[in-house]
């Protein structure tokens, strides 16, 4: 390491050290004292309105003096109804139920029972990019589901990031009785924090990957290395397989209720119209393109297929066409050559849906409806710490303060 490094290193060292001395405190709150966190934490949010967009108005300033794109400018971006809707989010957070910590299993020989424990994993990183309203989303769930936490966004947010910590996060803690130290937020510009994150086990055994898709893989290879273990969000982009026998009124609709945001992972990316309805539908479906000032990568395409436009800065506006031969080879992209994010079909075929749904492998799969609903928010009405897109047993998809837990097993007298 360079003698910066060392500094970088030590500064996530010591964050880290600071959440495992307060976790205890968060471990052993009660389910009120925690809920209550939740809420003081939406009523300062409202309270220090204009502190928190002030910082976020410095760091887009200097974001797009920096050069950053339009889109990226988006994910930095806190609006007045962005915040309220972020104090909305914990709110009802704060009024979910909590899972039972203890769920009896059954009776074994011997006048003994057997008990599954749900346990908090200790402390979880998270290393997100430049978009504010991730560090509260990240925080919330951390603290509900009794897990301290170190968090390291992209430096761009940062300021932001350190505002919501010092004004709404860490007095909500400390105003519950808990440890305000259970949270802590990386102080370090440099991307090697990134790094330094996946390098202490003992200290920060998981950590939450969200970004762009190779900054993402590379992380989860340092931390598999430093025996870390990681939640990835690498890659997203929906798809929408425009079927034979589609509504194209639906179809439009769709289309364009999947570019509302071209900066999130889950929007739509890759549009596959059915050859035999291709001159009927196209133009009906290029108007909803047009209208949400979307162009189209039209065939021959000089990109992959699955080309994910929302980490494309230049071209983040666009979303690739093709035509296909029917509803296997729309699957077959799908599953081959996308990230496997989410996937719908259009149809007013039950039987095609069906087929489409048994086929399609990937995390959220969709009947007449976008893949933009594929968030924590949308489907679970909790936010989420990033979608999680392993083929493995545990989380996948959207990933939320319920699956922040391990399992123990005890044995005890009947």
């Amino acid at each position: 390491m360079t003698a910066v490094s060392d500094e970088v290193a030590k500064a996530v060292e010591e964050c880290a050290r600071s959440a495992v001395r307060a976790a205890p405190s968060l471990a052993a709150a009660t389910n009120k004292s925690i809920d209550t966190a939740l809420t003081t934490m939406a009523e300062r949010l409202l309270a220090e309105r204009d502190t928190v967009l002030a910082a976020n108005q410095t760091d887009i300033d200097k974001a797009r003096a920096d050069g950053m794109s339009a889109g990226l400018l988006d994910r930095l971006t806190i609006t007045e109804q962005r915040l309220t809707g972020m104090a909305e989010q914990l709110r009802l957070l704060a009024s979910t139920p909590h899972p039972q910590r203890s769920i009896p299993i059954k009776e074994l020989d011997g006048g003994l029972q057997l008990v599954e424990r749900r346990r908090p994993v200790g402390v979880i990183g998270a290393n997100y990019e430049a978009r504010p309203n991730v560090t509260v989303d990240v925080a919330s769930q951390l603290v509900k589901s009794r897990n301290g936490g170190v968090l390291r966004t992209g430096s761009a947010a940062l300021g932001s990031a350190q505002r919501l910590l010092d004004v709404v996060i860490a007095p909500a803690l400390t105003s519950a009785g808990i440890d305000s130290d259970v949270i802590q937020l990386v102080p370090r510009a440099e991307r090697e924090a990134a790094s330094a994150l996946v390098s202490f086990p003992g200290l920060v055994p998981l950590v939450i990957l969200r970004g762009s898709g190779e900054t993402t893989r590379t992380l989860a290879r340092t931390a598999a290395a430093n025996d870390v273990r990681t939640l990835a969000h690498a890659d997203g982009g929906g798809v929408l397989y425009v079927d034979k026998a589609a509504d194209l009124e639906k179809a439009r609709e769709l289309v364009s209720d999947s570019l509302d945001r071209l900066g999130v992972c889950n929007r739509l990316n890759l549009l596959l119209i059915d050859t035999s309805i291709y001159d009927t539908a196209w133009p009906v479906l290029s108007e909803a393109l047009a209208e949400r000032e979307v162009t189209a990568s039209l065939p021959p395409h000089d990109h992959p297929i699955g080309y994910e436009w929302a980490l494309d800065s230049e071209r983040e506006a666009t979303v690739t066409v093709a035509r296909v031969e029917g509803l296997a080879e729309a699957v077959s992209i799908a599953n081959e050559q996308t990230s496997g994010l989410a996937a719908g079909i259009t149809t007013e075929d039950s039987a095609a849906a069906e087929a489409f749904f048994d086929a399609y492998t990937g995390t959220g799969v969709f009947w007449n409806a976008p893949t933009r609903l594929l968030d924590g928010f949308k489907l679970l009405a909790v936010p989420e710490t990033g979608i999680n897109l392993d083929k493995v047993p545990g989380p996948r998809g959207p990933v939320t303060f319920t699956d922040l837990y391990v399992r123990q097993y005890a044995v005890l007298p009947a």
